[in-house]
């Protein structure tokens, strides 16, 4: 389904688009802080300021809502992680993007985690179609990221032998487990420490 169609795969009109983007970007900010679980209709429809006709228009129910949800938030951490990747050729670009990453998560001294995260926690198990929905955008940020290594790679400034998806995919689990150990602890520390030593690794990798 695309943003220009109902669930009932009808053309939505631009006031109609604009009515369900109202209500997706409504249910993100409120699933962001209170999670999918304790975030109900009724509190959609009092955020968006929509009818429950007009909501029903659009999504059949909160799973369809949710999935929704996870399509705008996705599309807007990977365009982020875009710009922000996109042409990082060296450690040291990586060591800005970490930076960026740590002192956005500090505003909030590490509360909600990352957005993305904290969805695949609580849908994953739950909806298959929402899992495979956040695979796909994971997989997505790890190919982003595995273009900077690869950057790094074909520069000579790491090993020709060095696996490129498996260091993304480290430096993702360490990306995620530290945004969760931030949260929890309410502290940037563990986040900081996590990417240092993924990075820190990688920068052996291209010393040695």
């Amino acid at each position: 389904m695309t943003t220009a169609e109902s669930h009932n795969g009808r053309r939505l009109t631009a006031r109609g688009a604009k009515t369900r983007a109202r209500i997706v970007s409504a249910a993100a900010d409120l699933i962001y802080v209170q999670g999918v679980g304790a975030t109900t209709l009724d509190d959609v429809l009092a955020s968006s300021g929509v009818s429950k006709s007009q909501l029903y228009h659009h999504f059949d129910g909160k799973d369809a809502l949710v999935r929704a949800v996870i399509d705008h938030v996705g599309e807007r951490i990977i365009e982020r992680e875009r710009t922000a990747l996109g042409h990082v050729s060296t450690i040291r670009g990586l060591r800005r993007w970490r930076d960026a990453l740590v002192q956005n998560n500090a505003l909030r001294h590490g509360a909600y985690g990352c957005a993305l995260g904290s969805l695949a926690a609580e849908v994953s198990d739950h909806d298959a179609l929402g899992r495979q929905a956040l695979s796909r955008l994971f997989a997505e940020w790890e190919r982003l990221l595995a273009g900077v290594l690869g950057r790094l790679q074909d520069s000579g400034n790491l090993p020709p032998e060095a696996s490129i998806e498996h260091l993304a995919t480290g430096v993702m689990a360490a990306l995620q487990g530290g945004y969760l150990l931030a949260q929890t602890k309410r502290d940037i520390t563990p986040m900081a420490t996590s990417l240092d030593m993924a990075l820190a690794h990688i920068e052996r990798l291209s010393t040695d």
